[in-house]
């Protein structure tokens, strides 16, 4: 019988990692209930992250899911507190769930966009720095998350298109090396995009949620924002940019990788058939895709609605002039966005007993003690290592939530400090998360997305390909708050 338990227990997970699961159920509660609370929730948020380090092993559904609802039913947190944070970020939820569903519907005209790219710049160089510039803009007036979902969709149907065509040739000789250049060419280009993406959401208050967070509890419209963090953000993106290139020109380990020739071969031929058979019902979903593009940019740069909204009023537009008329033709929308929904539910789980048992409260304390310039870069740095270990909305809101109490009961700084300590904790909650996969929204969407094991993107991948941005971005942002603020 325990074999049949072990066998159907997190399915054909590894055995090692069905023990530590295990093993990590069994001493959770003796910890919490002998040792000591604080010290079990800081066991469960690294857990958390053990599940996530390993989610091409197993998805972090079952595995974390199991460590969050016994933290709940032993009193880690509490179901109402789950249901608190759940009701805190709704706009996040509504968010992965409408918009990302929505920029399905805008796939066909984005993959000619950036498909585009790919035959027209063959130099890689070139190719990475104009995406990456691409997903930045774009992600200064949309949302990293939603960026991140249409080059995910871009990604997967280059790699499609090119597994096709690698089939033929699998069993020779250099079959496998060039598919292996190719997954690595597709980590490269991905990894570039998702840094503009983050670089350029750092910008406004609609580039990533808690951005607008901050503004709304400084009285910041989108022009105060940009022109309050541009002093360190412009420099941030600008040595991004530098260092896409520098990365693909001195191929830097996990860099330097080139797009196979029979691969670019099969992505134009691709191309080309899909105009060779424009008629005028695809010329029409071809317009109607660019005019709610334009629409959509629209909404989002000038925050008409929340974004999930907007999200559901795209889908609504384009259901209604596209004819889509029968429940199953929404299904498909939702297939990436919906495991991702459920995995972001358990993390809220997580920030519920973080907040419960007060895991990070000394640091923002400790943080606070000290003056001057000194503070704004504790700040920063504070916030950007616990945002790599937790979640960068929930560090800006709490930091900010101690920050305003403070400041309204007049310890010690005035209007402008407050301004600069919120443009400090914006930064080190954007910047420096890129270290780890979970530090940010949009990379943990593309570590649990179906490209991630296709081409071989793990935790540990993502991890090296980041860390060059990680430290360069984060030295430039430090030495903006020293010498600029």
């Amino acid at each position: 019988m325990s074999d049949v338990f072990i066998r159907n227990f997190l399915g054909k997970t590894p055995r090692w990692y069905k023990l530590t699961i295990l093993f990590f159920l069994i001493i959770n509660p003796i910890v919490f209930f002998f040792v000591s609370p604080f010290l079990a929730g800081w066991m469960l948020l690294l857990e958390f992250i053990f599940t996530l380090a390993l989610a091409l092993k197993c998805y972090p559904v079952p595995s974390g899911g199991l460590l969050v609802l016994q933290a709940v039913i032993i009193g880690l947190t509490s179901a109402e507190k789950v249901y608190d944070e759940v009701a805190v970020n709704l706009p996040v939820l509504l968010l992965i769930v409408f918009m990302v569903a929505a920029v399905f519907y805008l796939k066909d005209v984005v993959f000619l966009v950036f498909t585009k790219l790919f035959i027209s710049i063959k130099n890689k160089q070139l190719l990475c720095l104009t995406f990456c510039v691409l997903c930045a803009s774009l992600a200064a007036f949309l949302d990293a998350l939603a960026i991140m979902a249409a080059i995910i969709a871009v990604c997967f149907n280059c790699y499609a298109i090119y597994h096709r065509v690698a089939l033929e040739f699998a069993d020779r000789g250099d079959g496998q090396a060039e598919m292996e250049e190719f997954k690595g060419f597709m980590r490269n280009f991905i990894m570039h995009g998702a840094a503009g993406a983050i670089m350029g959401g750092n910008m406004t208050i609609v580039g990533v949620p808690h951005n607008l967070m901050i503004a709304t509890r400084l009285g910041w419209s989108f022009g105060d924002f940009l022109q309050q963090v541009a002093m360190i953000a412009i420099p941030v993106i600008l040595a991004g940019f530098a260092l896409c290139v520098f990365l693909e020109t001195v191929k830097f380990p996990g860099y330097g990788y080139k797009l196979p020739q029979r691969a670019y071969d099969a992505i134009v031929k691709d191309y080309n058939s899909k105009f060779a058979r424009l008629n005028k019902q695809a010329l029409f979903e071809y317009a109607l895709q660019g005019t709610t593009a334009v629409l959509l940019f629209v909404a989002l740069a000038f925050h008409l609605a929340e974004v999930g909204l907007i999200g559901i009023a795209l889908m609504i537009i384009i259901a209604a002039f596209k004819g889509m008329t029968k429940e199953h033709d929404y299904a498909e929308a939702f297939n990436n966005a919906m495991p991702f929904t459920l995995l972001i539910m358990i993390f809220f789980a997580v920030l519920a007993v973080v907040d419960d048992q007060q895991l990070v409260k000394p640091l923002i304390q400790w943080a606070l003690t000290f003056g001057g310039k000194t503070q704004l870069l504790t700040l920063f740095f504070t916030n950007g290592s616990l945002s790599m270990v937790s979640d960068n909305i929930f560090v800006a809101s709490v930091f900010m939530n101690e920050i305003e109490v403070a400041y309204n009961l007049g310890q010690g700084f005035d209007r402008e400090w407050f301004e600069k300590l919120g443009v400090a904790v914006s930064m080190g909650t954007n910047v420096p998360t890129m270290g780890t996969p979970n530090g940010h929204a949009a990379l943990l969407f593309l570590l649990t997305s179906s490209l991630a094991p296709l081409i071989n993107l793990s935790y540990w991948q993502m991890f090296k390909l980041a860390l060059p941005y990680t430290v360069v971005l984060t030295a430039t942002g430090a030495l903006s708050i020293l010498f600029l603020m």
